[in-house]
């Protein structure tokens, strides 16, 4: 099974994701890893990416994805997925995948971008990514300016007992 963490920049993705697979005993992916350097490059200057910069992106997680799967290995994935075809090129396998949405005001975005240090992603392109997002349906939908300790209960009370196939 593969549970894809998306959100927008600040959402806790990162966070969330690593805590999640720690919890199921399962591997952790972070998108932001398979960015491009020209993709890094362009964000870290405060420009949003195009879809046909995330074309190849997105290619990479969906092979991520299909590797876990074929392997019968649990993942979480951290990803911003912000548009409905950005997430339907992402699956592979629907049956096998659930999505969860953290959703955080946009205040708490702002002020956790603010503090956070060591990103590419400007603090600049976080209405871009709010007027892109595609707001999904079918996905959980997680609070995630709750506590940590308490977004990852609930997302897991939701998710039930877990084994990666």
């Amino acid at each position: 099974m593969v549970v894809i963490v998306m959100g927008v920049s600040g959402a806790g993705k990162t966070t969330v994701g690593t805590r999640l697979a720690r919890a199921l005993g399962w591997t952790f992916r972070d998108g932001d890893d398979y960015h491009s350097p020209g993709s890094i490059a362009k964000m870290t200057g405060g420009l949003a990416l195009t879809d046909e910069d995330r074309e190849p992106w997105l290619e990479r997680m969906r092979e991520v994805i299909a590797q876990a799967l074929a392997a019968d290995e649990g993942l979480v994935l951290a990803c911003s997925a912000l548009k409905e075809s950005y997430r339907r090129r992402l699956s592979v396998d629907a049956a096998r995948e659930k999505w969860v949405f953290l959703h955080v005001p946009r205040e708490v975005l702002a002020e956790r971008l603010a503090n956070r240090r060591g990103h590419f992603m400007s603090a600049v392109l976080l209405d871009s990514q709010l007027v892109t997002l595609e707001v999904p349906q079918g996905a959980l939908w997680v609070d995630a300016s709750a506590p940590l300790d308490e977004v990852v209960a609930h997302i897991l009370q939701v998710l039930g007992p877990q084994t990666p196939g």
